[in-house]
């Protein structure tokens, strides 16, 4: 086996809220939302919970929240109080992501080693690549990816973190990028299009352009 770096495992959970529970009264709600605050502050203790809105970018999803973990196991654990929470009852899981942290194995890429503390948007997706990128040789992939990497640098303002998810979950790789415009990650996304590598991409979607804030706003702007 090659020496193979790991770090956290990761996971990514959406969520979207029943309409139901935009008809109870104010204070139900309200103390629904302090329950659900409280427990993500309870279960950031030892692995933090980042947490996103994605209420006005996307119709399926409203809620996203971020977790690293030495152990699948924490995950069960927040998933689980999360089940028995009053607004949980309300909170449909829309989409769900599991991978890991690991050194890449190709030279100057694989993006930083942990998500960032200062950026106000993060947009993620899962992507899968074809069989035949598999079928080249890796000097052939490390070449290809090379073009990828330069274009990359022409961004420095985009932060990209890339976590691995083969064996683990439905796709191969979970993308995370961190920026403080979107417009730049457009940007370095048409870019991107005309490398290489590109065309050895089966799937990267769907995709979820978020915004970072405090659990109990973002809860907020859901109810």
């Amino acid at each position: 086996m090659p020496d193979i770096e790991y770090d956290n495992f990761l996971k990514i959970t959406l969520f979207k809220l029943s309409s139901e529970f935009r008809r109870l009264d104010a204070d139900e709600r309200s103390k629904a939302k302090q329950e659900f605050a409280g427990l993500i502050a309870d279960n950031s203790s030892d692995d933090e919970i980042r947490t996103y809105s994605t209420v006005g970018t996307r119709a399926d999803a409203e809620l996203m929240l971020v977790q690293d973990s030495a152990s699948v196991d924490t995950f069960h654990k927040l998933s689980k109080a999360i089940n028995h929470s009053v607004l949980g009852s309300y909170l449909e899981q829309s989409y769900s992501y599991l991978s890991i942290r690991r050194k890449s194995r190709y030279k100057h890429g694989g993006g930083a080693p942990k998500l960032k503390e200062d950026y106000k948007y993060m947009v993620i997706y899962p992507m899968t690549k074809t069989r035949p990128w598999y079928e080249k040789s890796m000097k052939e992939r490390q070449e290809m990816m090379n073009d990828h990497f330069r274009v990359g640098k022409d961004y420095p303002m985009v932060k990209i973190n890339t976590s691995y998810a083969f064996g683990l979950d439905d796709t191969e790789f979970v993308l995370s990028f961190e920026m403080d415009d979107p417009s730049d990650f457009t940007s370095l996304v048409m870019d991107l299009r005309e490398v290489p590598a590109a065309q050895y991409t089966m799937t990267e979607i769907p995709i979820f352009t978020t915004i970072k804030m405090p659990i109990a706003e973002a809860l907020d702007a859901m109810a």
